[in-house]
């Protein structure tokens, strides 16, 4: 999703209330609530279960084995995270910097190509995937990007490749035969406007792939997603695919700021702003922090009015991201020893936290844990 390779960025942007902030939804412009066959679409009146990355909360982000063991675990989607070799091709990682989720500081032959770039406003340092070709990414291996939380993860590390997205279709639909069910494919674009910068445009190249698979229907199981707006403008023609919005509580669509627009997400979640997004997308999928608040010392407080007013514009409502990690959850539904060093780490009650979002309405959501997902949803 959005996060950043940097840990404190991704709490930032990820999580409502974080241990480090406060200012997860000081500036909330909206009112609070009082209140196994196969098919062709898989949402039916339940709402869907988002493999985030997979089952990354049990298996390094981004590989087939996190994929897959998604799949096992009952998920309805899987998520890529999509972006470009310097060679063109599509593959799944969380962010084009590598440094976080593979060993390439180790391999001394790709040392001379270590830089420093501006992604989205940001000055960041290290290897990117634009500057590999895919057989130079396959000589990599995956690794754990959050070993303090998930240490038990570590021990997959240096095991498994960077997966390409038409590997990850492969697997899709071997698991389909093999589970006799549709399995959803939920790719996002990342930084679309620094890749066409750079002469490596997605949207082309994404529809090329997902059509030589035979998903071309609005039916077919397939939700593209993208923190911008123009890559989705630029879709919308092309394609009969179902497109989403990401969102996010702080910060602006980075296309929309570098063309001097700085409205913020949560000033185009009012009334009209949905409508206008019902113009190039599909649906929403926004930070649990714009449906699900909390206050400064992270305990949940009352639910927005958000789901009610996406469904009244006609928008699907996918909120992001639910983990099972003391760190990520509210602080009533934390469990263990506080006193503990590895309390962040230990599990509290995220079935619960599920339960209420789904409470809302939502007609879907993101987890690191797809199987404590299915298991809520049951």
């Amino acid at each position: 999703m959005f996060e950043k390779a940097r840990l404190v960025k991704i709490v930032l942007l990820a999580f409502s209330a974080t241990l480090l902030s406060t200012m997860a939804t000081e500036a909330m412009p909206m009112k609070t609530s009082k209140d196994a066959t196969p098919i062709t679409v898989i949402e039916t009146a339940k709402p869907i279960i988002i493999a985030h990355r997979g089952a990354s909360g049990e298996r390094p982000e981004h590989t087939l084995a996190s994929y897959t063991l998604a799949i096992e675990q009952g998920a309805d989607f899987i998520e890529p995270d999509l972006v470009l070799t310097k060679d063109g091709v599509l593959v799944a990682r969380h962010e084009n910097e590598i440094s976080g989720t593979t060993n390439v500081a180790s391999h001394s032959e790709f040392a001379a190509r270590k830089r420093t770039q501006i992604i989205d406003g940001e000055v960041i340092t290290g290897w990117f995937t634009e500057d590999l070709t895919l057989a130079e990414l396959k000589t990599l291996r995956a690794r754990e990007r959050l070993p303090q939380l998930r240490p038990a993860n570590t021990a997959y590390d240096g095991q498994f490749e960077v997966p390409t997205f038409q590997e990850i279709i492969d697997l899709v639909k071997t698991e389909e035969k093999a589970k006799g069910r549709r399995i959803g494919i939920y790719p996002e674009t990342k930084h679309p406007t620094h890749f066409a910068t750079i002469g490596l445009p997605f949207e082309d190249e994404l529809l090329r792939v997902l059509t030589a698979n035979g998903y071309t229907k609005k039916t077919d199981p397939i939700f593209i997603q993208s923190f911008e707006v123009n890559n989705l403008k630029a879709l919308r023609p092309k394609t009969k695919l179902r497109l989403i919005h990401l969102m996010a509580s702080q910060g602006a669509p980075y296309d929309q700021v570098i063309a001097g627009n700085s409205t913020p997400w949560t000033a185009m979640l009012s009334d009209a702003g949905l409508k206008a997004i019902g113009r190039f997308a599909d649906g929403i999928g926004v930070e649990k922090a714009l449906i699900m608040p909390r206050d400064a010392t992270g305990k949940s407080t009352a639910p927005t009015d958000l789901v009610a007013r996406a469904h009244e514009a006609g928008l699907k409502v996918h909120a992001w991201t639910f983990r099972a990690e003391n760190y990520f959850l509210p602080t009533e539904l934390r469990e263990g020893d506080t006193a503990s060093p590895n309390y962040l780490a230990q599990h509290g009650n995220l079935k619960a936290e599920i339960r209420a979002a789904f409470a809302l309405g939502l007609d879907g959501l993101f987890t690191d844990f797809p199987g404590i997902g299915d298991e809520a949803r049951r």
